[in-house]
């Protein structure tokens, strides 16, 4: 594909042409020739405390524009291994209704499922990762890297228990997520509860705390990570909010001490070769960081996301 000219591939034309895309692939409403979609849930009813993670996906699309064709690191251009294309947003029409809306975003999801297309979503709060489990994990549990500051296996709050901090409890109890090939990477921050990830444990869920992040180190915390998903199909869930807020600020709820950008980028990488059915980028609010920076981290990451999904869907 490199012999296409400026014009003919859109692509290669200057980064402030054009309606912004994820990653500026093309935008299709056809779904019957994608193998990887790009999806955008402008959805953050779930939050406990700062709105404005709506507002992601868009900003996301647009940061988007600065990616390039070929992940440096890995040699993988993912558009050359599979089709790959923006299928716009699972948006809700009913937002005010917190279950309605997950079940809509699920049906949206379902529809991505049976067409054999596996989907990269750019959030939204982390609520939405319950929906598209639901979707694509319904006729088995899948296993779970997780990248966030906080477990999100709380219970109810404030009335609800479908909330942004509640979505991975909500999977096992559906039977949609298995816990003993789950593991929750980052987790720190002070607490009102210190049995508020009780179930993390209780559920065999491994939680590697950011203390313990930093003794085993990136290619450790890998290790660990491929043993406890194994050779089953495995989805990746990415809150920004595991990033450090220097990296990070425009998010709902960001905790100081994260791992690093780098850091990021060198654990999705690891995870090349495993059964990967999906990822998700979520919790960047723009509102929060007017200079853009979350949005182009989130995009950055989406981006590895898609060259590790782009390579495992090429080898199944």
């Amino acid at each position: 594909m490199n012999d296409k000219s400026t014009a003919d591939d859109p692509m290669q034309r200057p980064r402030y042409t054009g309606l912004p895309t994820f990653m500026r692939a093309p935008y299709s409403e056809q779904w019957s020739d994608i193998d990887v979609g790009l999806v955008g849930i402008p959805f953050d009813g779930g939050v406990t405390n700062r709105p404005g993670a709506r507002h992601g996906p868009r900003e996301i699309r647009n940061q988007s524009s600065l990616m390039r064709r070929i992940n440096q690191a890995t040699g993988i251009c993912p558009y050359d291994l599979c089709r790959v294309a923006d299928l716009g947003d699972a948006w809700v029409q009913k937002p005010f209704e917190l279950e309605g809306s997950l079940n809509e975003i699920a049906g949206f999801y379902r529809r991505i499922h049976e067409l054999g297309i596996v989907p990269v979503s750019a959030g939204g709060d982390h609520s939405v990762t319950l929906p598209i489990l639901r979707s694509i994990a319904a006729e088995r549990p899948v296993g779970l890297v997780h990248f966030d500051a906080h477990c999100d296996t709380g219970d109810d709050y404030l009335g609800s228990k479908f909330h942004h901090g509640a979505p991975f409890r909500r999977a096992v109890e559906e039977g949609v997520l298995d816990p003993r090939r789950t593991i929750q990477i980052g987790i720190r921050g002070a607490l009102n509860d210190i049995d508020v990830w009780k179930f993390s444990h209780d559920s065999g869920m491994r939680v590697v705390y950011m203390e313990e992040f930093y003794e085993m180190g990136v290619k450790g915390v890998l290790e660990e990570a491929r043993r406890v998903v194994g050779a089953g199909p495995t989805y990746i869930s990415f809150d920004v909010d595991g990033l450090d807020p220097v990296y990070a600020p425009g998010t709902g709820t960001p905790e100081v001490g994260g791992f690093t950008t780098l850091e990021s980028q060198m654990m999705i990488r690891g995870l090349r070769g495993l059964n990967l059915i999906g990822g998700d980028v979520v919790e960047v609010a723009p509102p929060f960081d007017p200079t853009g920076n979350t949005a182009l981290v989130g995009a950055t990451i989406m981006f590895e996301i898609l060259c590790v999904i782009a390579e495992a869907v090429t080898k199944t």
